[in-house]
């Protein structure tokens, strides 16, 4: 008997090797061989090669240097990934259990009392104690390969939550660096703010000087102070401005705003030259990329899991232990033991397993589709980005030169109103127009820069395949960390 057990289960064990899911193969997508929005000032040739440590360095700030690491350290949404990453891990681990026998200890004490006119009564104690010592095992054969299905969908969903977590980590950095260099060009624009409201308040003096000479009409007085005015309601509304930036950095590092401060400074800000390289690489240093493959891939396995559903289902169970009225030492007349397979094999579901089915292959369609559009949405970004850094160069340079322009008109026309020779609203339009040439320059140096993030963003930040956790990583029964990209 025991023979004949042992030789069906050697049988049922060489069927093992199957595996119903289709062989996986990551979605093709058709990529571009060059970036089309490239300029003279794009470097030729690719430089993946290059030092990929902590992108924002390139920048050259001090003062985002030390802001940056803190975003690992202390932002909440950045904890609350980590979190979920490590539940996907602990998903992945108890999958991955299906693969190995399920071993349990039992143990009981239990007082019985039977009734005195229980029917069909032979004799025997009406009280009695039962004490139970068994060890259960159970193991489900992988025939259909459901087990492993069931496991490689969970570590595949794992690594897609490790690549999430380097995705929202990069978001919050280039967040961060995004707002700094907006702050700072709100610091720029309130120091020119300062020296416009010095240098109107000195041509509100003129005019005045002027007026009391009875040289100049009083509607030349009134003008040059709705213009100093004007300047000094600026000057408010970039403070306001600067403080909702200064909070939402406060938040990004973990920190109140209450209790946290940048001081006003405009330091040298180095421009990068982030190497595009070529899209091919793209699809391998994005971590959303990164996510939304694994994603497809775990879909993939879960075919496997659904069609398994339409075989049976076999499993090898064994009972056994001692059963005894006193706490003797176990001896065997008091042990009992049950073994077998056990056969399960769906007859009729109503249609449930098919439509399981077609669920797990539209699951694997969406899967597809998703990874198609992440890598769409990824190309139009480094597009996009390129093409910022590029016309917002070249507005950079006409910006430099309307400044200089302006400056010149203005100088001309002060010299020209202390002569008599010409009007205060001369002066008037000269002013407002080297203002706004020079708010013009300063927006445009921090949304060059902001591209520049933009960019180093939608290129993945300093985030490489390697940094993927490997399978055994993942079902490794140790907490994850903040660990510094």
């Amino acid at each position: 008997m025991v023979v004949r057990f042992l030789l069906a289960s050697s049988a049922i064990l060489s069927l093992s090797a199957c595996n119903l899911a289709p062989d996986y193969h990551a979605p093709l997508i058709a990529v571009p061989a060059a970036y089309k929005e490239t300029g003279p000032w794009q470097p030729a040739q690719p430089a993946d090669e290059a030092s990929r440590g902590p992108w924002w360095q390139q920048f050259g700030d001090p003062t985002l240097d030390r802001l940056e690491p803190q975003v690992d350290k202390a932002n909440p949404d950045l904890a609350a990934t980590v979190a979920r990453y490590d539940q996907a891990r602990a998903a992945a681990v108890e999958a991955e259990a299906g693969l190995y026998p399920q071993i349990s200890l039992g143990a009981s004490s239990i007082e019985n009392r039977q009734s005195s006119r229980r029917p069909l009564r032979v004799g025997g104690p009406n009280e009695y104690t039962a004490n139970t010592l068994d060890t259960q095992a159970s193991y489900e054969i992988d025939i259909w390969g459901d087990v492993r299905n069931k496991a490689a969908a969970g570590r595949a969903l794992a690594q897609a939550s490790a690549a999430d977590l380097a995705t929202v980590r990069l978001s919050l950095e280039a967040e961060l660096a995004s707002d700094y260099f907006t702050l700072r060009g709100l610091d720029a624009d309130a120091q020119l703010l300062a020296d416009t409201v010095a240098a109107f308040q000195k041509a509100l003096d003129l005019t005045q000087t002027l007026f009391a000479g009875k040289i100049v009409a009083g509607t030349d007085v009134s003008r040059a102070q709705t213009q100093l005015e004007t300047a000094r309601a600026q000057v408010s509304d970039v403070a306001g401005r600067r403080a909702l930036l200064e909070h939402a950095i406060a938040t990004l590092v973990g920190e109140p705003a209450s209790g946290f401060s940048i001081p006003v400074e405009q330091p040298k800000i180095q421009m990068p030259n982030l190497p595009a390289s070529v899209p091919a690489t793209l699809l391998q240093r994005r971590p959303d990329i990164a996510a939304a493959e694994r994603t497809v891939r775990a879909a993939n396995a879960e075919i496997g899991v659904a069609r398994a559903a339409f075989y049976p289902s076999v499993s090898l169970s064994l009972l056994g232990g001692f059963q005894d009225t006193r706490f003797d030492a176990p001896s065997l007349p008091l042990s009992f033991w049950s073994v077998g397979p056990d056969v399960t094999l769906p007859l009729f579901t109503g249609g449930q397993l098919d439509a399981q089915e077609s669920a797990a292959y539209a699951q694997f369609r969406e899967a597809s589709e998703d990874y198609r559009a992440t890598v769409l949405g990824a190309l139009q970004e480094v597009e996009d980005n390129l093409a910022l850094i590029h016309w917002l160069g070249t507005e950079e340079g006409n910006e430099t030169a309307a400044v200089t322009a302006a400056q010149h008109t203005l100088d001309s026309a002060l010299e020209l109103y202390r002569q008599g020779a010409t009007s205060y609203l001369d002066v008037v339009t000269a002013q407002t127009a080297l203002l706004q040439a020079q708010q013009a320059a300063i927006d445009v140096q921090a949304r060059l820069l902001e591209a520049e993030v933009g960019l180093a963003r939608a290129l993945g930040g300093g985030w490489s395949p390697e940094d993927l956790p490997s399978e055994h990583a993942v079902t490794a029964l140790a907490p994850s960390v903040l660990a510094t990209p």
